[in-house]
């Protein structure tokens, strides 16, 4: 069988994926990479800085950037991503199925359109339905997905919150196959691997005999940071330890309201060599997000680790990677005093329960499962 997929650009999460699906007997597999300018470094608004990833993320498959003529070219809006040579590339390649990474630009969408009923198409994506409002709005959204999805024989779910989106928007549940979202595992038991003095070591020190709960991501409105900040301050536990990683445009405030404050630290971000340490110094992760959170990949990392989760109800995968008094907990999102209820909680207990629940847990979202799984589901389509 011949896979094409279409991507946007080399992700941390994805790459070890193609990479496992290049592996899989029977299975030839072509990766075209939409936005071609992500081939060098990227600028990532959310971090607010230039970044390249310092693992490869091309190796073990073949792939190919596709000329993207963009005026803005960008993975965050709509007319991005425009490649006139894309359908070209991919008839003459001859795929038996194409399987795209999301709609929301121009060349997938008109992509999808186009190779509807004349070769199998499979669908990724995480939306949700958490956020969901009434109203006109929603109204032309739901019709605009249900267009959309109708032109798909196939959308792969990464969870419950996942499914229950694909449902909404009319999706039969003989065209839903689950394939959940996943990161190399493996990875994250490993000993970081980079030499640059990030400040890491001084905040070591600092954390050691503590409690330590973890905060891993973009510093901005919808992941909530600052309510975080607020929690651990009004939990008062003088054995515990907060420690924010990243940066993005909520940082000044974030440290202008933490200034002083004994226990709460700061490291800015931390590329992927990096990151298996940052983990590895904590014992808990929180994820307080207040919405559009799809996911939250930093989850599956910390899991792997070993370490306790706390996140919100907003945060999509709460229900299948976290369950309540096992491996850690889940607040309702804009109840404070619940956070705080869940963090005095964890500072009241043995953690080596909860920490092995997590590795337990992540055990069954892998990468060389789901490649099997894709497999699988190419086989039956």
């Amino acid at each position: 069988m011949r896979l094409a997929i279409i991507s946007s650009h080399p992700i941390q999460y994805n790459a070890p994926f193609f990479k496992e699906l290049g592996l899989q007997e029977g299975l030839t597999l072509k990766v075209f990479y939409t936005w071609s300018q992500s081939s060098g470094k990227v600028y990532d608004p959310g971090f607010n800085m230039i970044r390249e990833w310092d693992i490869p993320l091309l190796d073990g498959y073949d792939f190919e950037f596709v000329k993207n003529i963009a005026f803005k070219p960008g993975s965050d809006h709509f007319w991005g991503i425009v490649d006139p040579s894309l359908i070209k590339k991919i008839k003459e390649w001859k795929p038996d199925h194409i399987l795209v990474y999301g709609w929301a630009f121009y060349s997938h969408l008109r992509a999808i359109k186009y190779f509807y009923k004349k070769v199998p198409l499979l669908f990724r994506g995480d939306s949700t339905i958490l956020d969901e409002t009434s109203g006109l709005k929603n109204f032309l959204k739901r019709s605009l997905l249900t267009w959309i999805y109708s032109s798909v024989d196939t959308c792969l779910y990464v969870g419950k919150n996942n499914f229950d989106y694909y449902k909404r928007y009319k999706v039969s549940e003989d065209r839903l196959e689950y394939l959940p979202h996943v990161v190399d595992n493996d990875r994250f038991r490993r000993p970081a691997t980079t030499d640059e003095d990030t400040g890491i070591a001084t905040v070591k020190k600092k954390l050691e005999g503590k409690k330590v709960f973890l905060f891993v991501g973009k510093f901005e409105k919808k992941k909530a940071p600052l309510s975080l900040a607020e929690a651990f301050i009004h939990l008062g536990e003088a054995n515990a330890a907060l420690l924010f990683v990243g940066q993005g445009e909520l940082e000044k405030s974030l440290k202008e309201y933490c200034a002083g404050i004994a226990g709460i630290h700061f490291l800015p971000f931390q590329n992927q060599k990096a990151i298996t340490g940052i983990y590895q110094l904590a014992d808990v992760l929180v994820l307080p997000s207040a919405y559009n959170e799809t996911w939250g990949l930093v989850v599956n990392e910390a899991m792997a680790t070993g370490l306790a989760i706390i996140v919100s109800d907003k945060v999509g995968a709460a229900p299948d990677l976290v369950e309540n008094g096992i491996n850690g907990y889940v607040f309702n999102s804009g109840d404070p005093d619940g956070l705080i209820d869940k963090m005095k909680l964890i500072c009241a207990q043995d953690l080596q329960q909860m920490k092995d629940a997590s590795l337990r847990k992540i055990e069954q979202f892998s990468i060389k499962k789901n490649a099997i799984t894709l497999l699988n589901i190419l086989r039956k389509a």
